[in-house]
């Protein structure tokens, strides 16, 4: 084996002990150069995962992240494994937000060590478009199993930790193997034309993005497509530096 040849080797040796192997170059783009732009490949990674929290320790910020989660999901081809502790999600919701409810498979379990050996075993078995968790803690060992059973198969997984207790919410700043962290919080309506209940807007923070840069966007919720879309406020300047896009803290 020639020079080249060998270092060619090593460097997908390394790559595969970083978790980067081929099967994890898809990507699933948001459709917004400005949020695409700043991730690795020009969207998110399939064959990975991704952790999603909300901003904030109440019910409306994490029903946001579960939207935002659904909305990527849904973005996906082939059916979705969503994995609780508890029942209380809201199926007509992740319908208007892109993931009808023919395509999702429920499964509830007991606890969090229980919903991971479940998402470990829908991304293992291949065929699935994606599959989330709801987790409150996730290890580094815990987390490069999923990662590594997502590379398997080319799936996406998410992490969207959900906590009941404050003790729980540090855990979401420890390192793991996710390629992207998330974080979702909501804003004041996107005003109508006429009286009503405007368009939900969201604070989407990009706070980790391995070999990428971090961030945040002020958009409007997932349509019936599972895309998120600028305010129109805002769209005059969503290319300008600087413009409706702010540095995010790590």
């Amino acid at each position: 084996m020639g020079h080249g040849g060998a270092i060619a080797t090593l460097r997908t040796a390394i790559e595969r002990i970083e978790g980067r192997c081929a099967r994890a170059k898809s990507i699933l783009p948001f459709g917004i150069p400005d949020i695409d732009d700043r991730l690795p490949g020009g969207g998110l990674a399939m064959g990975a995962l991704h952790e999603v929290a909300g901003g904030g320790d109440g019910a409306i910020d994490g029903a946001a992240a579960a939207l935002f989660s659904a909305g990527i999901a849904g973005r996906t081809k082939g059916k979705v494994l969503w994995c609780v502790t508890k029942a209380d999600l809201f199926a007509p919701s992740f319908a208007q937000g892109g993931l009808g409810p023919d395509r999702v498979i429920y499964v509830e379990a007991n606890d969090d060590k229980t919903v991971l050996a479940c998402m470990e075993e829908g991304l293992r078995h291949g065929g699935l478009g994606a599959v989330v968790g709801e987790v409150a803690r996730l290890g580094m060992t815990a987390s490069r199993r999923l990662q590594l059973a997502a590379e398997g198969t080319g799936a996406i997984g998410i992490a969207l930790r959900r906590w009941r207790r404050q003790a729980d919410a540090a855990d979401f700043g420890q390192p793991t193997a996710a390629m992207t962290r998330w974080r979702v919080s909501v804003m004041p309506s996107t005003a109508l034309p006429v009286p009503g209940v405007g368009r939900h807007r969201w604070l989407v923070e990009l706070i980790r993005a391995r070999a990428g840069e971090s961030a945040d966007f002020e958009l409007e919720s997932c349509d019936a497509a599972g895309r998120l879309h600028i305010p129109p406020s805002l769209g005059g300047r969503a290319n300008q530096a600087g413009g409706w896009r702010r540095s995010a803290s790590a």
